[in-house]
C-alpha cells in the first residue's frame, strides 16, 4: 500500500495543515488505506487497489479478522463498473488464493467462500477482457490445485454447464467448451464422465455454431485420453465421426490435427478397421487445408499401429524380457479373444521398455504409442486379406457399429473368421509361437508353389494345407460383393480428375476393379482344386453398406500365409523389379496399406503444389517413428522414400533427416545401418553446415553402432568438420569438441594420437574462449586415456606436445592456455599425482615468473585453490610440495595486487567455470 500514497486526490488550493498528504496516508491502517482508495472516483486509484490486495494481506496476515475484513472488500471491489478494475482483480485473484492456501490456519476457507464465486461469476462477464482474465485464472488455480474436488464438482462444473445451454450466448457457450476440454485433464476421469462428457457430445452436435464444433475438435484428443478407451469407444467415436464430416473445413482440419491423440486411445481393431478408413477421407478431403493437416499428422497415426512384435524391437513390461514370461502368459497372447477383452485403455498403461530403442523426440512419441497398447500385444494380422479375427459376438458388434454410422463415414469392409474350432487355434498357436512372435521372422520361399503358380497349375492339397486359416483373397463372395460399389465409386470420382487426390484414388479403385474381375475368372476356373476345410473357413459376408477395403484386390493377392518379406538390401539394389514386384514389394501387414501408400506419396512433387510446400518435410520429420512402426523387417518399403527425402533440394528436409538418422540407426540395427544409412550419413557430412550440425550433434551415437572397421574409416573425416561456411560459427566447433570426448571411448590410444589429438590442440587455441574452455576437458580427458594406456608412451608424448605448444608458447594465451589444462587435470584426476609432479609440475610453476598478470593470477588460483587441496600435496613432505610453497610465498610478493591476492587467500572455489569467466574479457 505504499503506492497508495502517492496517487494524491485533488485538493483545494488554499488547502494547509501541519501535516502533507503523505503523512496522512501513513498514519492510516492497511484497511484505512484501502477503503479510502477503493471508494475513490479515480480509476488508476481503483486499479492500484486490486494491485496491492496481496500486499495488505501480507500486513494484516497475523489477525485473522483483518484478513476476513480485507476479503469482504475484495468481493465489494468485484461489483466494481469499470472492466479493467474487474480484470485487474482477476489476475490477482491466483497469488491471493496461493497466499490464503498457505496461511489456512489463519483465513480458513478462505478461497472457496470469498474468491471462488466471484471466479466463476467473471466466466459469464460482458466484458470479453474479463472473462479471458478469469478464464486464465480458473485454469491456473486448478493447475495450483488450488481448488477442492467438491467445489469442482458443485460451483465450477454446474456453471459451465449452464453457460453451454443452448440459449446461451455464442461467445460465452464457446469459451465456456474450451474451458470444460482445458481443465478435464486437470480435474480427473471421474468428474469428467460424469458431468463435463455428457455435455461435450451434445456440444459436438451443435448445429447452429460452427465454432463450438471446431472448440470440441480441437480438444477431442485431450478428452479421450482423459475418459478412457470403453468411453472413447462407446460414446465419443460417433460424435467424431460426424465431426470429421461436418460441412465447415476448420472443423474436418481440428479433427486431422488431433487424430492421433484419438487413436491411442482406442484398440487396435477399431483403429484399423474404422479409423484408418476416416483417415483416408480426410486425406482425400476437398479442402486443401485438411488435406495439409492431415498429411502432417499421417506418421504420428501411423505410429499408434506400433506393436514390439513387429517393430524388431525387444519388448520389455515391468523389467521382464520375453524370455521372462511365463508360458501360460505367451499361450493368452496368441488367444485374439482374450486379447480383446483384455486391451489397457491409456488411463491403465502398462509401462514398456525397448532396450534397442530409440532416445529424444522419436522415443517419447513412440513411448506414448506403445504405452497404450502395452496390454494389446496383437500377433501381427494379414492386412492383405483384410480379415480379422474375432469372435461371432465381435462380428455382429461390429456389423451393429457399421448400421449406425452415418452413410460418408462408413468404414472399410473387414469380413469376419470365427476361429472359435480347436482346428483354427491350434493353427494360430502353430503360427504363431514364441520363435514367431519375438524374433525376426525368417524368409520364406517356396519355389515349388511359385512355379506352380505361374504355369497355371493347382496346386496340391498339401500345399493348401499349410496355408493359414485365413480365407484366400480371391473368395468370390467378397469379390462379387464388392465389385458394383467399386464400379460406382469410380464413376462418381471421373467428374473430379483435376485433383491429383482424386486421380490417385481413382486409379487405385481401377486396379482393383480389374483384380476382381480377374480373381473371379481364376476362381470359376481352378474352383474345384481348391481344398480349403469349409467347417474352418465360413464364407466371409460382405455388408451391403461398406464402402471399397482399404487395399486394393491386386494387392490382396498375395498369399494369405503371414510370410514376411525382407527384401534384403543385397535384393533390392540388383534391380529388375517389374512394377508390378515392386509394389508388391512394398505391401506389409503391419498397417493398412492405405495409409502407407498415403506416406510414400508425400515425396511425390505434385504434393508440395497440391498440399503442402513443406509436406516433404513433414514426411522426414515422421519418417523414424513410421520406420519403428513397421519394423526393421519392413524397412524395405521405406527405403525409396528415405533416399529420396536425403537428397531433396529443400536443406531443411535434409537436416530434418541429419537429426534423425541416429535414432533410424538404432531401429534398423548394424547390417541395415552400413548398407542403407552409411552412404546418406556421408552425404550428409559434407552438406550445408545447417545440414552438417544434425549429423555432428550425434555423431558418437551414430558411429557406435558401426562395425570398427566401418567406424575407423571416418578418423580421416573428423578434421573436415574444423572447415565450416562460416568462420564465426563458433557453436560448430564447440559441438565438435563435445562429441570428441565422447569419442574418445570408442577409438583405440593409437587412433586417439594419431587423428584425435591434432584435432583436440588446434581447438585449444581457438579465437573463442568458450570452445577453449570445452578443449581443455577434451584434452585432460586425452591425457587419462593415453596415460593408462599399455605402454603410455602416448601420453608422455601428448603431455610433452602440451608444454612446447602451450607452456613455452610466445603468445600469453597459449601459456594461460597450459594453466587451465593443468587446473583441469587436476580437478578430474586425469593423472596421478606422483605422475602430475613429474611430467607438468615443473612447466607449471616456470610460469611464476611470466610477464603477464593474466598468467600468473590464474597460476595462483591453481596452486592456491587446486593443487594444494589433493591429498598428496598436504599429507606428504616431498620435494614437490616444498617447490610449491615457494612459488606460492613469491607470488605472494608479486608486484601486481590481484597476484597477491589470489595467492594468499584461501581457497574457495575450484570450478574452471568461474576462473575461465574471471577472465573471459582478456582472453577472448
Amino acid at each position: 500500500m505504499a503506492d497508495l500514497s502517492l496517487l494524491q486526490e485533488d485538493l483545494p488550493e488554499d488547502a494547509d495543515g501541519p501535516l502533507d498528504f503523505v503523512s496522512q496516508d501513513e498514519m492510516l491502517t492497511p484497511l484505512g488505506r484501502l477503503d479510502k482508495y477503493a471508494a475513490s472516483e479515480n480509476i488508476f486509484n481503483r486499479q492500484m487497489v486490486a494491485r496491492s490486495l496481496l500486499d495488505t494481506l501480507r500486513e494484516v496476515c497475523d489477525d485473522e479478522g483483518d484478513c476476513v475484513a480485507v476479503l469482504e472488500r475484495i468481493g465489494r471491489l468485484a461489483d466494481d463498473s469499470e472492466p479493467t478494475v474487474r480484470a485487474e482483480l482477476m489476475e490477482q485473484v491466483p497469488h491471493i488464493a496461493l497466499f490464503c492456501q498457505e496461511n489456512r490456519p489463519s483465513i480458513p476457507y478462505a478461497f472457496s467462500k470469498y474468491l471462488l464465486p466471484i471466479v466463476v461469476r467473471y466466466l459469464a462477464d460482458q466484458n470479453n477482457q474479463v472473462r479471458k482474465t478469469s478464464q486464465a485464472a480458473l485454469l491456473a488455480l486448478l493447475e495450483q490445485e488450488l481448488i477442492e474436488r467438491f467445489d469442482v464438482e458443485t460451483k465450477v462444473c454446474p456453471v459451465l454447464i449452464e453457460l453451454t445451454a443452448p440459449d446461451s450466448n455464442d461467445d460465452v457457450k464457446t469459451e465456456a467448451v474450451a474451458i470444460m476440454c482445458k481443465m478435464a485433464p486437470m480435474v480427473g476421469k471421474d468428474i469428467t464422465e460424469r458431468l463435463i462428457l455428457p455435455r461435450f457430445c451434445e456440444m459436438c452436435c451443435d448445429c447452429r455454431m460452427f465454432h463450438v464444433r471446431k472448440v470440441c475438435a480441437a480438444n477431442f484428443g485431450d478428452i479421450c485420453s482423459v475418459v478412457g478407451q470403453q468411453a472413447t469407444e462407446e460414446m465419443l467415436l460417433p460424435r467424431f465421426f460426424q465431426l470429421c464430416s461436418d460441412n465447415v473445413w476448420g472443423v474436418r482440419k481440428a479433427c486431422a490435427e488431433c487424430f492421433m491423440a484419438v487413436s491411442c486411445a482406442t484398440c487396435q481393431e477399431i483403429r484399423r478397421t474404422k479409423l484408418s478408413a476416416l483417415f483416408i477421407n480426410l486425406i482425400s478431403d476437398p479442402s486443401r487445408w485438411v488435406r495439409q493437416a492431415a498429411f502432417q499428422s499421417l506418421g504420428p497415426f501411423i505410429s499408434t499401429f506400433a506393436n514390439p512384435s513387429s517393430s524388431g524391437q525387444c519388448f520389455r513390461e515391468e523389467g521382464r524380457s520375453s524370455e521372462d514370461v511365463p508360458a501360460e502368459e505367451r499361450s493368452r497372447i496368441t488367444d485374439h479373444d482374450a486379447e480383446e477383452e483384455e486391451q489397457i485403455g491409456p488411463e491403465d498403461d502398462a509401462p514398456a521398455d525397448f532396450s534397442a530403442g530409440p532416445e529424444s523426440a522419436l522415443q517419447d512419441c513412440a513411448a506414448e504409442t506403445f504405452g497404450n497398447s502395452a496390454g494389446d500385444i496383437s500377433v501381427p494380422e494379414d492386412s492383405s486379406s483384410l480379415c480379422t479375427l474375432s469372435s461371432e459376438s465381435h462380428q455382429e458388434a461390429a456389423i451393429d457399429e457399421n448400421d449406425k454410422k452415418p452413410a460418408n463415414c462408413k468404414s472399410a469392409f473387414r469380413p469376419e473368421v470365427d476361429t472359435s474350432s480347436p482346428d483354427s487355434t491350434l493353427l494360430d498357436q502353430e503360427l504363431f509361437n514364441s520363435f514367431h512372435f519375438w524374433r525376426t521372422p525368417i524368409l520364406e520361399i517356396d519355389l515349388d508353389k511359385e512355379l506352380q503358380q505361374d504355369s497355371g497349375e493347382p496346386l496340391s492339397p498339401e500345399g493348401s494345407g499349410d496355408a493359414s486359416g485365413v480365407p484366400g483373397p480371391g473368395s468370390p463372395n467378397i469379390t462379387m460383393a464388392t465389385r458394383k460399389e467399386l464400379e460406382e465409386m469410380i464413376e462418381n470420382l471421373e467428374p473430379h480428375m483435376d485433383d491429383p487426390d482424386v486421380k490417385a484414388q481413382v486409379e487405385v479403385l481401377s486396379a482393383a476393379l480389374r483384380a476382381s474381375s480377374l480373381d473371379a475368372h481364376e476362381e470359376a476356373s481352378s474352383g474345384e482344386h481348391r481344398s480349403e476345410p469349409q467347417d474352418e473357413l465360413p464364407d466371409c459376408h460382405a455388408d451391403q453398406d461398406t464402402c471399397v477395403p482399404l487395399i486394393s484386390a491386386a494387392e490382396e493377392s498375395m498369399d494369405a500365409t503371414p510370410h514376411y518379406v525382407h527384401g534384403g538390401s543385397d535384393v533390392i539394389a540388383s534391380g529388375g523389379f517389374s512394377p508390378d514386384e515392386e509394389r508388391r514389394s512394398k505391401v506389409q501387414d503391419v498397417v493398412p496399406q492405405a495409409l502407407l501408400d498415403q506416406y510414400l506419396s508425400m515425396t511425390d512433387p505434385s504434393r508440395a503444389q497440391t498440399v503442402d510446400t513443406e509436406i516433404a518435410k513433414h514426411c522426414a520429420y515422421s519418417l523414424p517413428g513410421v520406420a519403428l512402426t513397421l519394423g526393421r523387417q519392413n524397412w524395405h518399403c521405406l527405403r525409396e522414400t528415405y533416399e529420396t527425402l536425403a537428397s531433396d533440394m529443400q536443406w531443411k528436409v535434409r537436416r530434418t533427416l541429419a537429426f534423425s538418422i541416429h535414432e533410424l540407426a538404432v531401429i534398423l540395427g548394424d547390417q541395415l545401418t552400413a548398407a542403407d544409412l552409411v552412404p546418406i550419413f556421408n552425404g550428409f557430412l559434407k552438406d550445408l553446415d545447417e545440414v552438417r550440425i544434425g549429423v555432428l550433434k550425434h555423431l558418437h551415437d551414430f558411429l557406435k553402432l558401426l562395425h570398427i572397421d566401418k567406424r575407423r574409416e571416418y578418423l580421416y573425416q573428423l578434421q573436415e568438420f574444423l572447415v565450416t561456411d562460416n568462420s564465426r560459427n563458433w557453436r560448430f566447433r564447440a559441438e565438435l569438441a563435445e562429441q570428441l570426448i565422447l569419442l574418445l571411448e570408442l577409438y583405440s590410444p593409437r587412433d586417439v594420437y594419431d587423428y584425435l589429438r591434432p584435432i583436440a590442440l588446434n581447438l585449444c587455441a581457438d579465437k573463442v574462449s568458450s570452445v577453449r574452455w570445452i578443449s581443455y576437458k577434451l584434452v585432460s580427458e586425452m591425457v587419462k586415456k593415453l596415460h593408462t594406456a599399455t605402454p603410455p608412451t602416448f601420453g608422455v608424448d601428448l603431455i610433452n606436445e602440451l608444454v612446447e605448444n602451450f607452456g613455452r608458447c610466445p603468445k600469453w594465451s597459449g601459456r594461460q592456455a597450459f594453466v587451465f589444462v593443468c587446473q583441469t587435470v587436476i580437478e578430474d584426476d586425469c593423472l596421478p599425482m606422483d605422475q602430475f609432479a613429474v611430467h607438468l609440475m615443473p612447466h607449471l610453476l616456470t610460469l611464476a615468473n611470466d610477464r603477464v598478470p593474466n598468467v600468473r593470477v590464474l597460476l595462483a588460483k591453481t596452486l592456491r585453490q587446486t593443487l594444494l587441496e589433493k591429498e598428496y600435496f598436504l599429507a606428504s613432505a616431498s620435494c614437490h610440495q616444498e617447490a610449491v610453497e615457494q612459488t606460492i610465498m613469491a607470488l605472494q610478493m608479486d608486484r601486481d595486487s590481484d597476484v597477491k591476492y589470489f595467492a594468499s587467500i584461501h581457497p574457495s572455489s575450484t570450478k574452471i567455470s568461474e576462473d575461465a569467466v574471471s577472465t573471459a574479457s582478456s582472453t577472448y
